[in-house]
């Protein structure tokens, strides 16, 4: 199972997303699944994540140093068997982005919740956004279980 996680920018969300869901399947040993993450704007890309959205991941045991930010292209809807928006506006926008004749679904990773952008609070927003982000993708990968 290929999944992408999306939000406006690749700068907090969705890497958050990405290695959080890299490692819990790792250490749970979970094959089978890839992930990976872009944004839907071209502002941040070739920067690392933002350092806000980097403290979270370390404060919780995830590294996100390496992570540098990229925006989705036509064959990321082609290459991915799913693509997981962040919040209801990253959905919408990802629907008028997608390629014709593409059927690749795009949902909310979290169900009919959205991760908040926490981009311009305060940190207790990246906390908030990492609890999030673990408990989608435990419920995410839990799936597979049956």
């Amino acid at each position: 199972m290929k999944v992408l996680f999306v939000d406006a920018g690749n700068y907090c969300r969705s890497p958050a997303a990405e290695i959080v869901a890299r490692t819990i399947s790792a250490r749970r040993g979970a094959s089978g699944w890839q992930f990976s993450s872009a944004g839907l704007k071209d502002k941040h890309v070739g920067d690392s994540a933002d350092p806000r959205s980097i403290e979270a991941c370390t404060a919780r045991g995830y590294d996100l140093t390496a992570f540098r930010c990229r925006e989705i292209t036509d064959d990321d809807y082609l290459s991915h068997d799913i693509i997981l928006a962040m919040d209801r506006d990253n959905a919408a926008q990802l629907e008028t982005r997608r390629p014709a004749g593409n059927k690749t679904p795009v949902r909310l990773f979290l169900g009919d919740r959205e991760v908040p952008d926490p981009y311009y609070g305060e940190s207790d927003g990246f906390s908030l956004m990492m609890t999030q982000i673990e408990e989608g993708v435990r419920a995410l990968l839990s799936k597979d279980q049956g």
